[in-house]
């Protein structure tokens, strides 16, 4: 058997304290860290952040740690030696970074590596990772 791998999601939403209202509420998700523009979720075992936007904007960009993300994105959640060895893969296949490899949230409870790209039809992929897994949630 295989170990599971949680994927990540991030999506638009009209606003905070209805999304937490359904995903923590409604579905009973478990809710991680969060800001004023974005949330994130346990999702049965996956990390969704919800990112406050209009919601036709599919160029909106949130600003977390430092950096200007692209709201409309997904990847995911790889294991440390995994997402170092895919960064420098990438870099040595020329590949540009809308987000360079980095650490987010250096020293917090959700300190973890994180670089974005764009497939060839624009769309934004985030692969990150975190030294220990067991805090992927944690706030």
């Amino acid at each position: 058997m295989t170990e599971r791998v949680p994927f990540h999601l991030a999506f638009p939403v009209a606003d905070i304290d209805t999304t937490r209202a359904f995903y923590a509420g409604t579905l009973g998700c478990r809710v991680g860290r969060e800001s004023g523009r974005w949330i994130d979720f346990d999702f049965f075992g996956h990390q969704i952040t919800g990112h406050v936007c209009e919601p036709d904007s599919a160029t909106a960009h949130n600003p977390v740690d430092g950096d200007q993300v692209p709201v409309r994105h997904f990847g995911a959640v790889l294991p440390w030696q995994d997402w170092e060895n895919l960064a420098g893969k990438l870099a040595d296949a020329g590949v540009s970074f809308v987000i360079e490899p980095r650490i987010r949230f250096a020293g917090e409870a959700g300190e973890q590596g994180t670089f974005f790209i764009r497939d060839p039809s624009g769309n934004a992929l985030e692969f990150k990772s975190f030294k220990d897994p067991e805090r992927m949630f944690a706030r």
